[in-house]
């Protein structure tokens, strides 16, 4: 598929690639290659016309390093259940799960060609999994973490053909978790109402979260949501959130009642122009920035981190800085994901079914 639009912000040193879609998209992410030479894609998509859902794979192509042209083009696609909640890859995965209670495992299958395809692997729903939408997934080796609006938080063990999940908390309805996260093995955070985190480790009592957070936020945040989370590989105690009312806060183990404010309306000391002031969709470091400013850092720094949100924002934000905004559409960006063999490369999906793929240098 050809690109409808590259332009060069000069800047701030980027390209910007659109490519339209037929149907709507409900998540991107990269799907790590087989060799250094392929890049590859996988959609979640939705089409309102037959009301049908499929996960698919895409390779992009750039065709002139003097003047790069984009290509798009699909090659594999596997139908879904129902739309899908929250997606999540790995170069011997690609995991789903949807708004009915599933989850779905797929493998790729990489060729020498630069050609993959999707093999249905596995796949599991039943009442007491998740009763209603499974409102977010992480995958961290064989293991997955779930957590629905039924309050469940579950983990999924799989491989060898099949899927065994056990039971980590059940809240009976009364508290829903909208967030997940790995951190390591053996701990993940999750996130939900009043832009509330908790802290979990298996290590310890089973049953309930080893930390929680839950700060004494104004009205207008007190009643948020925590959308996503992201945990540093290498600073595993600072925690990152994206919420409601533009809410881009850190969350430091070391001082769990002090959460450090990145961007949000009416929450204490903020910067005096909030780059967003609608619900921030997802939230992920950003290594490329990091490591231009290796240099500068220290152990306490919060280090910079990447949000999309409603007001259709995509941009950069680090405490102390101006925000570096990437992107301004007309439409909601709903999802986006940094290319973890290239951090410069960020692809996001808009709310008006297209795509946008920005490389940074």
């Amino acid at each position: 598929m050809a690109v409808i639009q590259s332009q060069t912000q000069q800047h701030h040193n980027f390209q910007i690639h659109r490519f339209p879609q037929s149907k709507y998209i409900d998540a991107v992410r990269w799907l790590p290659p087989f060799s250094a030479f392929d890049k590859f894609v996988v959609l979640s998509l939705f089409d309102p016309d037959s009301s049908s859902s499929a996960v698919e794979i895409h390779s992009l192509e750039f065709t002139n390093s003097q003047n790069p042209k984009s290509i798009l083009s699909p090659l594999s696609s596997s139908p879904s259940l129902s739309r899908t909640s929250s997606l999540k890859t790995s170069q011997s995965l690609i995991a789903f799960s949807t708004f009915s209670g599933s989850l779905s495992f797929l493998s790729p299958n990489y060729s020498s060609s630069g050609e993959v395809s999707l093999n249905s692997s596995l796949f599991l729903q039943d009442n007491d999994f998740h009763i209603g939408p499974i409102s977010c997934i992480d995958v961290l080796e064989r293991e997955c973490v779930s957590v629905g609006e039924d309050g469940r938080v579950n983990l999924v063990n799989f491989g060898g053909g099949k899927a065994n999940h056990r039971r980590v908390f059940d809240s009976n309805g009364l508290v829903s978790y909208t967030a997940v996260k790995w951190a390591s093995p053996m701990e993940f955070a999750t996130g939900g109402l009043g832009c509330s985190l908790q802290w979990w480790d298996q290590r310890r009592k089973p049953g309930e979260p080893a930390l929680q957070f839950k700060n004494n936020w104004p009205q207008k945040a007190a009643s948020g949501v925590v959308h996503s989370i992201d945990i540093h590989p290498s600073r595993k105690h600072t925690c990152m959130a994206g919420g409601s009312s533009g809410t881009v806060f850190a969350w430091d183990l070391r001082w769990p009642q002090q959460p450090i404010i990145l961007s949000g309306v009416g929450i204490g000391e903020r910067p005096a122009n909030p780059i967003s002031e609608s619900e921030v969709w997802e939230v992920q470091f950003d290594c490329h920035l990091e490591s231009s400013n290796i240099a500068s850092m220290s152990a306490s720094r919060v280090l910079p981190v990447m949000m999309c949100s409603e007001e259709g924002i995509l941009a950069v934000l680090e405490p102390g800085a101006e925000p570096i905004e990437l992107l301004e559409e007309p439409c909601a960006i709903n999802s986006f994901d940094i290319d973890k063999q290239n951090y410069s490369d960020i692809i996001c999906s808009l709310e008006w079914e297209s795509i946008a793929i920005i490389s940074r240098s």
